[in-house]
């Protein structure tokens, strides 16, 4: 079933779920522990954060060993993806300075035990 308007809109309300969408609109795939580390938040708070809005549609996990990645849904619908696009333009210096930051601390292959 697709993305109501109110449904997206809560996913957003949040600044956690908000963020997270954000970097995955400007770097496309990312780790939990990559998004922990750009949030400066704990695993278990993002894994929930990623749960809803996986839940809701808006992002699509797969498995590597034992790194779980997230990244935005191709099937969200254009309207909400526009919205997305808006946030993420009222918000791009500071999204892109966290990807930035997060480029020099990329755990994706470093072996920290944290991503799950």
């Amino acid at each position: 079933m697709p993305i109501t308007s109110l449904q997206l809109f809560k996913n957003l309300s949040d600044e956690t779920r908000l963020g997270i969408v954000l970097l995955l609109r400007e770097l496309g795939e990312l780790c939990v522990c990559d998004l922990c580390t750009a949030l400066d938040q704990s695993q278990p708070k993002i894994s929930r954060h990623l749960a809803m809005l996986r839940e809701s549609g808006l992002l699509l996990d797969r498995e590597q060993g034992k790194w779980v990645h997230y990244r935005l849904s191709p099937h969200i619908p254009a309207w909400a993806d526009q919205v997305i696009g808006q946030a993420w333009l009222s918000q791009q210096e500071e999204v892109q300075a966290i990807a930035r930051k997060l480029a020099s601390a990329n755990c994706s292959g470093n072996g920290r035990a944290i991503c799950r």
